[in-house]
Formats: C-alpha cells, structure tokens, sequence
C-alpha cells in the first residue's frame, strides 16, 4: 500500500471512528445548522430563519404567541441547547407539548379549558432575561401557569448569562422533570399530565405596543432518547 492510500484510509477509519463513538453516546441532533428540515411553525407568525448555524426567531406585532415545533414527538430524553435572547423579550423552549387540529375543550384540576386549534400547549423551559430571572423555570403553556418558578431558587437565578450565550439541559423521565442552566440545577418536580410531545422555539407575542425586530437565537439542539 502507497503512502498516499495509506493516509486516506486511516482519515476514513478516524472518521468511521468519530461516527460510531457519537452513535453509541446516543446524542442525536434535532436541528441540522443549515435550514429547518423537521421543524414546523404554529399558532403565531412571527419570523424564523437559520443563520450562522443557529435558529433565529424575531418578534413581530399584532400576533400571539409564535413557535417553531418538531415534527416528530418525544417522551423520555435529556435534551440540551444554547441559546442567547435580547435583553427586552420573552422567550421559551416547549417540550411535551401538543398541538388540535381544532378547538379542544380539557379538564384540568377540576376546570374546563378550551384550547384553539393549532395552539401549541404544555411544558415550557422558561427563557427570562427580565430582572426576575427565571430563566429555566417551568411554565405550563397555555394551560395551568407555572409549575415551577425560581423564586428560591437564587442560584440558578444568577447562573443566567445577559446577552451572552447560555445552556439549557431538561431531563424527563416519566413524571420526573428537571431542568438546568449553565450547569446549575433549576427546576425539580413530579408531574404526569403529558408523557409525551413535540418541541417548540417560542417568540412570544409583543401584542400592539411590544418593539418588532428582537431576537432570540438557538443552537446545538440535540436529544438523547432514554429507554
């Protein structure tokens, strides 16, 4: 075997090697980095597009509620992402969430709720860079409200990151619900209402008097399934 043979088949046997180990870890990317294959948008119009290898979102006016959504559904995982928000929006990260193809009407707690179609609901990673710091709480979409806010949790109130790249980590295993920011564990509780369900980017709605334009970027979006 020629040098130059010998070179291209240890790059290949390094390359197969790299591919097998991220197989085995389990880790599977849910965003590609150049266009939104396997996503879909609902309930709201605000803008999305990909650049520079991350999921962009922008507040528009005189619309709801906007999220970018898999298409695909998920039960058990860990789920991780980065993410970096304007200092003046609001913002989120659905899992378990749902979406009717018309009006449904639930019980929950003992209430009647009625859901529009197309409305994404459920869990909601909390995404929060106003001076309450919530990011990585958990908020029930469209649903029941908070489930999990960070009001003693000071900690990971201070782990947010202002105008800086920060990670989120959310592990669901059955009814256990646990969340992180960079690093720091946030939120921790039980709750079975929705095993399973799709993710979603939210823009939230700046209604007539919010400022058009703000944006909310993702990154590395990856999932590993547990069994």
């Amino acid at each position: 075997m020629n040098k130059t043979r010998l070179i291209s088949t240890l790059i290949a046997s390094a390359a197969c090697a790299t591919l097998a180990s991220a197989a085995e870890d389990g880790w599977v990317k849910l965003f590609n980095g150049k266009n939104l294959d396997g996503w879909e948008q609902h309930s709201g119009k605000a803008e999305y597009r990909v650049e520079d290898g991350c999921v962009v979102g922008k507040t528009v006016a005189n619309t709801g509620n906007s999220f970018l959504c898999t298409k695909r559904k998920f039960g058990d995982f860990i789920f991780e992402f980065e993410f970096k928000v304007a200092t003046n929006m609001n913002s989120g990260v659905q899992f378990r969430s749902e979406a009717f193809d018309k009006e449904t009407e639930l019980t929950i707690n003992g209430k009647a709720k009625k859901i529009p179609a197309d409305r994404i609901h459920g869990y909601q990673y909390e995404i929060d860079p106003s001076a309450r710091a919530f990011s990585a709480g958990v908020y029930d979409e469209a649903r029941r409200g908070w489930l999990a806010d960070l009001k003693e949790n000071e900690a990971a109130r201070k782990a947010f990151k202002q105008g800086e790249w920060n990670k989120g980590r959310i592990e669901c295993r059955g009814d256990s619900i646990k969340t992180w920011i960079n690093g720091v564990p946030a939120a921790d509780f039980k709750d079975s209402l929705t095993p399973c369900g799709v993710f979603g980017l939210q823009v939230h709605g700046i209604g007539k008097k919010g400022v058009p334009g703000n944006e909310v970027r993702w990154r590395n979006i990856r999932i590993k399934e547990l069994k």
